[in-house]
């Protein structure tokens, strides 16, 4: 299993718009690629959130295939939607994790 991971920091002005879009609108879309089969959405805590709050959506997929699948196929358009709504009010960063062990 492969866990692709996306870690972001939303300024104060943008947070309530972004959550909301994020849980109705670009998740949804994401998870209807099919490239994925299941997520967390979570709010990392002990952070400093002077310049805003950080978040870590975590898709999980069944190998490789569907991660580059992902990329290939969808994840520009996904991306430049992204940008366009929340363009200069946020940091991202991306990163792949293979799950070694389950417990």
């Amino acid at each position: 299993m492969i866990l692709y991971n996306v870690t972001v920091k939303i300024d104060h002005e943008s947070h309530k718009r972004w959550l909301d879009w994020m849980t109705n609108t670009h998740i949804p879309e994401v998870m209807q690629t099919g490239c994925f089969s299941e997520y967390r959405f979570c709010k990392l805590l002990d952070t400093d959130e002077t310049d805003g709050f950080t978040y870590a959506v975590q898709y999980l997929a069944n190998d490789l295939d569907a991660i580059s699948a992902y990329q290939q196929h969808f994840a520009p358009a996904l991306q430049a939607d992204y940008k366009k709504n929340f363009e200069g009010h946020y940091v991202v960063f991306r990163s792949l994790l293979e799950i070694v062990h389950k417990g």
